[in-house]
């Protein structure tokens, strides 16, 4: 979302981009494409690279001929500092990395293979985007080459992410509860780094000394068809009060919705994007001291130890017990906070100096001889679009 966030910011008169996905076209392919962006796929497998697509690979970059690559996530930023060898322009390379890491042994056997590989190809990037402090210390740690990098956010798109009374209700309305309900939400994908059990014991505990809180969870997988998810929450006797809505498209809106946006997650996070989105639409955050999660909220929300299910409760009974005249203050806060520091435009303007920029420095060094031209083509290379 943050790359189609970028894309349908930047400047066209000025950027002419392409995405290439590595293996599909992904689900934001047509949201891309009505940007007027062409979006191809190297038709990739998952766990490897066949001879036909690494061909495929080599003919879209000589086809497509990028002043600038960029790649996005691990996966992406290697496979960008390999297709650069063969771009006619001798493009220079950006790397994306949009995750922070604890320890190799949590991520899947191939992402670590992956990660341990490009941290002594990371001194052949151009420069290396981190999108945390937190991040680009501990790869910094990992042997990465850290001197041509930076830490840009994801940015927040504060017009969409906002204040929302009509969101609150109608929400509620579709929940089937009263106007004023308390609504504590997590929104994100199933997966162990998200740690949603977390979150459901300390709703159990919340549910407990305020019995009309109802919790609202939404993402990937998280659904009525999750047996582990409904084993849980019958285990809890939490039926009545949980609600799983599944992968949603309308976010803005049920951020909007919430009282408190909690972030349970025990590792993997670098700068989680729904934490900000929520900030924006003036929703006070519980999140777990992952990532840039803490820094991220400051003094407008709490920030408790990951799998901490009793500080985790206790934070969000804190927010309960100041009423909606305190949360509404934190709220105010917290969207001041993000225009500041994580507004969409701002960070898209430092994406955008970073590419003139990595262009302007190729071209001095000669690896580059289209700087004459207006617009300035790059390629993005994604996982999975």
């Amino acid at each position: 979302m943050m790359l189609y966030r970028l894309l349908s910011q930047k400047r066209r008169d000025r950027f002419d981009s392409v995405v290439l996905s590595l293996m599909d076209q992904g689900s934001l392919r047509h949201r891309i494409e009505d940007l007027g962006i062409s979006v191809y796929t190297a038709c990739m497998t998952a766990g490897m690279a066949t001879q036909a697509s690494i061909w495929r690979l080599i003919r879209l970059v000589r086809k497509i001929k990028p002043d600038l690559i960029q790649g996005w996530l691990y996966h992406g930023s290697l496979v960008a500092q390999f297709a650069a060898m063969f771009a006619p322009n001798k493009a220079p390379v950006i790397w994306g990395i949009h995750s922070s890491t604890y320890s190799l042994s949590l991520d899947k056997k191939m992402t670590a293979i992956v990660v341990r590989l490009c941290a002594p190809l990371s001194k052949l990037a151009s420069s290396i985007v981190f999108v945390s402090r937190t991040s680009q210390s501990q790869h910094k740690a990992k042997g990465y080459c850290t001197e041509n990098s930076c830490v840009i956010p994801n940015g927040i798109d504060t017009t969409l992410f906002a204040p929302s009374n009509e969101a609150r209700v109608s929400v509620r309305a579709e929940l089937g509860l009263s106007t004023d309900a308390l609504l504590i939400g997590v929104i994100g994908r199933y997966h162990p780094m998200k740690d949603h059990e977390n979150f459901l014991r300390a709703a159990g505990q919340i549910s407990k000394r305020y019995g009309e809180a109802h919790f609202l969870l939404a993402g990937r997988r998280v659904d009525e068809d999750n047996r582990a998810l409904l084993e849980l929450i019958q285990e809890l006797k939490l039926d009545q009060h949980v609600h799983l809505l599944g992968e949603r498209t309308d976010i803005a809106r049920l951020a909007a919705a919430l009282d408190i946006l909690c972030l349970s997650s025990c590792y993997g996070e670098s700068f989680p994007t729904i934490v900000g989105e929520a900030m924006s639409c003036a929703v006070p955050c519980v999140v777990t001291n992952v990532g840039d999660s803490a820094w991220m909220v400051g003094d407008t929300g709490r920030f408790v130890s990951p799998r901490d299910t009793g500080s985790l409760a206790a934070a969000c009974e804190e927010f309960l017990k100041i009423g909606p005249a305190g949360r509404q203050a934190l709220g105010a806060a917290a969207r001041a906070r993000v225009t500041e520091l994580f507004s969409l435009s701002s960070v898209v303007a430092r994406y955008e100096e970073l590419y003139e920029n990595s262009i302007a420095t190729a071209a001095r060094e000669g690896k580059s001889s289209k700087m004459a031209y207006q617009g300035l083509t790059g390629v993005s290379l994604d996982k999975n679009a």
